[in-house]
């Protein structure tokens, strides 16, 4: 080994005085910069030519080092020549690399490229007389940063903060080279600035040689934010280009005070009436929402009992009316805000009927009766007796006053506007005057059979109640049935046997006068019939008893006829049979008929004609004939 290190040595130096005395050059093609993915494969060429020379030389040798960026020193990892090829041991690239040559040059492939090849790479080639050369190229390994994360801050920011305040962070991990981080509002970049945007960067180099970058955003917010969205984008070199990475965009809690206040009527709906259940809603800007405090303007002095945002009056009067207003409890040191609603409570008080309760008037005489209820809104009135409408408006008029006059008058007060706010009064009206006879005008003529019995009714109208008597001529035998009376009528009924005419007189009185009625009945005989038929039955026999005579005689009158002719009976007075009469015996026929004042042919015609005799009528009918025979 020391001969050949002897012997290398002259001939190194030969080689190098050889190079100087010929005029030969190489020439070397190698790009500056290659870029390429971590974990992928990459390929350096480098192509040389040789110049100024008449042939190629026959020898030829190649070299590759590599040289970190900054460091002055290298390291071979590739030799070869026209009889050997040697990949250096013991290096980094020791079985991960490859070299192909040719006449026009040499590539070298390293495979699964790892972040720390991010190095300068020389290609070394010489030709010993025909020269030599070196160029190098320049490695970039890139590997792309996994998405960004962001993170707002858990608590809401207050806009009184006089520095800007931390709004969220966004963290890109494992980029190579270095990622950047740009921040964003509502889409629009946030670039530094004094007093309103602060940005800290953090970045970190990992124990495999990936970065990682944090950046914190600081932020003087205000109440117009609320509703603003931060976002972070990271960006990053690969090979030929630069991409970006969006992260999902994020709102902030703001905090700022209350700059406006409302409050309404949240119930009932509509108007408001007295006895009502109100409820008043306050909703001021501020967030988070304020506590409220509920006065009425016209003691701002008194704080209202509320529960939260609520302020609950029930059942509401009159003097409940007013502006209500609240305001937030952190207002203190503030400009004054409040909200206010102005609350109507609307009422209609009892109806106030005048006269009151009841009033006496007399017969014929005329009264206004009034009605009248104080309400805050229009009202309605209308005036009722037993059911019916007898009137409308605040007033009634009575005019002649009768009995019928007399009773209670309800007024009722509405509310158009608000149908559940009504009221009513009343008033009871007494006609006072002397009895009034119903009927009176008229004289009560009756008839009736004698030994039957009468009721007799007599109703009187008055006030003060009438009291009523009873004067009856011609009868001995009747009693009063029924009495009865209320405040405004008296009613009495006797019951009169009738044995004769008989004039009764009713007789009603009170302090005011007296007035009568008179009945006058006539009595009528009761007849007793001598058949015990019906005079229908009657009348049907004697038709049959005529016919059956005029039968008989007819026969009779056509024997004697036949005698005559059969020369039986004798036409001389000699030959003459007597037929005499005599007076008629019980056993004679009779036949009386009478029928006051008809005649016989007339009963022959009603009874043909199925007319009825009245009850009292009698029919004697009474036929006698005798005749004597002699032969």
């Amino acid at each position: 080994m020391a001969f050949l290190r002897g012997a290398f040595l002259p001939l190194f130096l030969h080689v190098c005085l050889l190079n100087r005395s010929v005029w030969g050059k190489v020439e070397l093609t190698m790009s500056d910069n290659l870029e390429v993915y971590l974990g992928d494969s990459v390929e350096i060429p480098c192509h040389y030519s040789f110049t100024g020379v008449d042939e190629e030389p026959s020898f030829v040798m190649i070299q590759w080092f590599v040289r970190s960026a900054g460091n002055g020193s290298r390291m071979r990892i590739f030799y070869s020549d026209v009889s050997q090829e040697i990949v250096d041991n013991n290096t980094d690239y020791s079985g991960r690399i490859e070299v192909t040559s040719d006449q026009r040059g040499t590539t070298l492939l390293i495979r699964n490229v790892q972040l720390s090849d991010e190095k300068e790479f020389f290609c070394q080639v010489n030709g010993l007389d025909a020269g030599n050369a070196e160029r190098k190229t320049h490695l970039r390994v890139f590997a792309p940063p996994e998405a960004p994360v962001i993170e707002g801050v858990p608590n809401g920011i207050s806009v009184t903060n006089t520095m800007p305040s931390k709004v969220a962070s966004c963290e890109a991990r494992n980029g190579f080279p270095k990622p950047n981080i740009t921040w964003y509002k509502d889409d629009e970049p946030l670039m530094p600035k004094t007093g309103q945007v602060n940005v800290i960067i953090l970045v970190t180099r990992e124990s495999r040689g990936f970065y990682s970058v944090q950046s914190t955003l600081e932020y003087k917010l205000v109440k117009e934010d609320k509703d603003s969205h931060f976002s972070c984008e990271v960006s990053f070199s690969v090979p030929g280009a630069i991409r970006t990475m969006e992260s999902h965009s994020i709102n902030v809690t703001v905090h700022y005070p209350t700059t406006m206040m409302e409050l309404w009527k949240d119930s009932p709906q509509g108007l408001v009436k007295e006895g009502d259940a109100v409820e008043l809603r306050c909703q001021g800007d501020g967030n988070p929402p304020p506590l409220f405090i509920f006065s009425k303007e016209q003691e701002p002095d008194t704080v209202l009992e509320s529960r939260g945002d609520v302020l609950m009056l029930p059942s509401v009067s009159r003097k409940d009316s007013g502006i209500y207003q609240c305001r937030p409890l952190d207002s203190v040191g503030q400009a004054e805000v409040k909200g206010e609603v102005p609350l109507t409570v609307h009422y209609l008080d009892p109806a106030v009927v005048v006269p009151k309760d009841s009033e006496v008037m007399l017969k014929g005489e005329n009264l206004v009766a009034s009605c009248n209820a104080l309400s805050s809104l229009k009202t309605v009135t209308v005036w009722y007796k037993d059911g019916k409408q007898v009137g409308h408006g605040n007033t009634l008029h009575l005019d002649d006053a009768t009995y019928e006059t007399s009773g209670e008058y309800i007024c009722e007060v509405t509310v158009p506007s608000l149908p559940s706010l009504h009221t009513s009064g009343s008033v009871h009206i007494i006609v006072q005057g002397g009895p009034q006879v119903v009927g009176v005008e008229e004289e009560v003529q009756l008839e009736e059979v004698a030994g039957r019995v009468v009721n007799l009714s007599c109703e009187a109208r008055g006030h003060p109640p009438p009291s009523i008597s009873w004067n009856i001529v011609g009868s001995q035998n009747w009693q009063e049935v029924m009495s009865k009376a209320n405040d405004h009528m008296t009613h009495s009924m006797v019951s009169v046997k009738i044995n004769s005419d008989v004039s009764a007189v009713c007789n009603a009185s009170n302090d005011m006068g007296t007035e009568v009625k008179v009945f006058s009945i006539k009595a009528i005989p009761r007849v007793t019939r001598t058949a015990p038929f019906s005079p229908v039955e009657g009348s049907g026999v004697i038709i049959v008893v005529i016919i059956l005579c005029l039968l008989l005689l007819a026969f009779l009158g056509s024997v004697l006829y036949f005698l005559h002719k059969k020369g039986k009976i004798p036409c001389g007075r000699s030959g003459k049979q007597e037929i005499t009469k005599e007076k008629p015996t019980k056993d004679d026929i009779v036949v009386e008929m009478k029928n006051n004042p008809k005649s016989e042919d007339a009963v022959l015609l009603k009874a043909v004609n199925g007319e009825k005799n009245g009850p009292n009528d009698q029919v004697t009918v009474v036929v006698s004939q005798s005749f004597q025979l002699r032969l």
